[in-house]
């Protein structure tokens, strides 16, 4: 089947859509290096590995955990820069380490870079 050249522009602009809903957890491309670096620094990686449990869940868990849901940024956001207290894979509770940055920028990419596990 042809499609004449409105229908062509409003598939593109479908896809364009669909790609803009799925890139992210602020529709911006994540810079993984940024984000990997971050996570380092912030310590991140004592309690949380990217595909396996450690002392906390993988990131990978935590994005299938949140996935869809519209309040995973928001919450994920006060989880970094406000330190509340979180329960580990072994049931003790302690309080969550704040990032090491206050740029919202870089908290949301490296947010962004949990999603996209």
């Amino acid at each position: 089947m042809k499609l004449s050249i409105p229908q062509k522009l409003i598939t593109l602009s479908a896809i364009g859509v669909a790609a803009l809903a799925f890139s992210g957890a602020s529709g911006a491309a994540v810079n993984a290096d940024a984000a990997a670096s971050l996570a380092k620094k912030s310590d991140c990686l004592k309690c949380h590995a990217i595909d396996k449990d450690k002392k906390a869940s993988s990131f990978k868990k935590i994005a299938e955990k949140w996935k869809g849901n519209p309040d995973a940024e928001a919450k994920l956001v006060d989880t970094l820069t406000k330190a509340p207290k979180v329960k580990q894979k072994d049931g003790t509770e302690e309080e969550h380490k704040v990032v090491a940055t206050k740029d919202m920028n870089e908290i949301k990419n490296l947010i962004g870079w949990i999603l996209s596990q």
